[in-house]
């Protein structure tokens, strides 16, 4: 089993690594970006992550960094650190290694029971799936999976599960396949949107993300830079979002709103600098070489020496769907 990291070196340059500084891996992963700023600079990285088989993985580059890495588990949500860092890197989403184990029930490649817990605890995606009504599950697939066709899918799940139990990958996603049909030159198996919706749920991933990027705000040395790469729009919109805000020095609610005059006590220092307001997205070398990267795209901006704005909040997209999950929580 392999780890391909994605936007590697683009991640690297980003960070603009440097000999004594003090890095974040804030998604550990199979251990790609973290070895890959061990072998370019003679710094200190500190990686956290919330998989305990992650945590596994790495305890051989634990024993071989000579006291240069540090490996916690937890949610990056959750990033401390003692001192000020010189830079902070995301690599959101679902990992290789989660996909590609068949039992972690992320993926219907395989058959598995419904599962996709990062952590291995609380509620599964089969606790979702069997538990949020009709209306919550086709809110969560619409908003959080961007399928145009979620009602449709929502009603096949929970005609489904009057006769039995939801509890295994594949059942769920010939539910989803026979409920919309084969879609005609789509590069994706049809139920690939609703299991990244249920993944996000179970996971937390948008308030993980938003608590994330206001914790690497905390964490960043003034010149410090924070790096993310994303896999889908949602995600990278919180990113650019985030980035975009934090840059702005006049401190506008909104582009149709005049100008604040310097003075204004609603006025924001810039806590980010934007050097590049583009993402940066795969080659075609990279993403003829591994599919994940078709969907990459990287962000990062400096660190100012503003104080840290308010935390961030994330986005409401599917209140139905996140208040049932929260009661059954």
């Amino acid at each position: 089993m392999s780890h391909a990291p994605v936007l590697l070196a683009e991640a690297m340059d980003a960070l603009a690594l440097k000999d004594g500084g003090v890095y974040v891996d804030a998604t550990f992963g199979g251990g790609g970006y973290s070895r890959e700023m061990l072998a370019r600079a003679d710094a200190h990285v500190i990686a956290f992550d919330r998989d305990p088989d992650a945590i596994a993985r790495g305890a051989e580059l634990s024993a071989s960094a000579k006291g240069k890495f540090t490996l916690h588990q937890g949610r990056f949500g959750d990033l401390s650190t003692e001192d000020k860092v010189d830079g902070v890197v995301f690599d959101l989403g679902v990992s290789s290694f989660q996909l590609d184990e068949a039992e972690r029930g992320f993926s219907f490649q395989a058959d598995a029971d419904l599962d996709m817990r990062m952590e291995k605890e609380g509620l599964s995606a089969a606790d979702a799936v069997n538990r949020l009504s009709e209306g919550a599950l086709a809110d969560l697939i619409y908003q959080y999976g961007e399928d145009d066709d979620s009602r449709r899918i929502a009603r096949a799940i929970v005609q489904a599960r009057a006769a039995a139990p939801i509890t295994r990958t594949l059942a769920l996603a010939k539910i989803v396949e026979d409920a919309v049909g084969g879609r005609k030159g789509a590069r994706t198996h049809p139920a690939t949107k609703t299991f990244q919706a249920l993944r996000m749920l179970v996971n937390d991933e948008l308030g993980e993300l938003a608590r994330g990027l206001s914790a690497a705000e905390r964490a960043l040395k003034p010149g410090g830079r924070l790096v993310a790469v994303s896999f889908h729009s949602l995600e990278d919109r919180m990113v650019k979002q985030f980035l975009a805000a934090r840059a702005d020095a006049l401190g506008r609610g909104s582009r149709f709103m005049p100008d604040l005059p310097p003075n204004d006590p609603s006025r924001r220092a810039p806590s980010f600098a934007l050097d590049r307001k583009r993402a940066t997205v795969s080659s075609d070398a990279e993403t003829a070489a591994n599919p994940r990267a078709r969907s990459a795209s990287l962000r990062w901006a400096t660190r100012t020496d503003a104080p840290a704005w308010d935390e961030l909040e994330p986005p409401a997209l599917a209140p139905r769907a996140e208040a049932e999950w929260a009661r059954l929580s």
